[in-house]
């Protein structure tokens, strides 16, 4: 019942309009977690079956809240409005791979890194042409045109086939509209772990990582610290490896 009682009133409050700064007093006093997530980004933070929100991020987020000694309450929201919503107080941290940009570290604070993604060239198993990312000059790449992977592929001299994402891209590769993918590698990894016997491979990765990680409200050290205090004990421990392989079959911090 307490626990109901403390919910309820975080959502009201939350309802109500701004509540006090997110730093790590007021989230002690408040004994909750405000978490700012999407809701529909599979494997990330999605609906399961039963309708019950799960996904990586959202486990991250709750072993965060139990080392913090509170409770996690995920406030769900659109990815464009999601940093925007951190800047007017509706939560007090976003755990949606958020990328960790010059930008963004101007005007909010960053725990370190929790997860890293690379672009992976992915083509149809059998495809004896394509080794690199320098085969595909000449090639038909699938992508979304105004993504960084079609400007890669673009880049490398590729003819871009358009689609409106991952899924897409895939499929045309498996049909054979399209020789080659650059994708996430995290995606990808999503995909052979859903559908293990699909026959296409990734057959290289960039080197640069792209990394993301939990973004907290701007001037907030002692948050960050003891956000970053956790993630360690969640790597020490086992928590993360077994998170990791749950959603991608795979260590996704480095």
């Amino acid at each position: 019942m307490k626990r109901l009682a403390l919910l309820a009133a975080v959502a009201l409050a939350t309802l109500a309009g701004p509540a006090m700064a997110g730093s790590l007093q007021d989230i002690q006093s408040a004994k909750a977690l405000r978490i700012g997530t999407e809701g529909t980004y599979a494997p990330f933070t999605y609906h399961d079956a039963s309708g019950a929100l799960v996904g990586f991020d959202v486990e991250i987020g709750r072993e965060v809240a139990k080392r913090l000694g509170v409770e996690p309450v995920f406030v769900e929201g659109k990815w464009d409005g999601l940093i925007a919503g951190l800047a007017a107080d509706r939560y007090d941290a976003v755990i949606n791979q958020v990328g960790i940009t010059e930008e963004r570290k101007a005007r909010f604070d960053f725990s370190d890194p929790y997860i890293v993604s690379r672009a992976v060239l992915i083509v149809k198993q059998g495809n004896e042409d394509i080794k690199n990312f320098a085969d595909l000059k000449g090639k038909r790449a699938a992508q979304s045109l105004t993504s960084n992977y079609g400007r890669i592929a673009e880049g490398a001299g590729a003819t871009l086939v358009g689609t409106d994402g991952f899924d897409q891209s895939i499929q045309l590769v498996l049909t054979g509209r399209a020789d080659a993918t650059i994708n996430d590698n995290l995606s990808f990894l999503d995909f052979r772990k859903q559908k293990p016997d699909a026959p296409v491979e990734a057959v290289a990765s960039q080197d640069e990582a792209a990394a993301s990680g939990i973004i907290v409200q701007r001037n907030n050290p002692d948050l960050v610290a003891a956000i970053n205090k956790a993630l360690a004990e969640i790597k020490a421990d086992g928590t993360y490896e077994r998170i990791s392989q749950t959603y991608f079959g795979a260590d996704v911090s480095r």
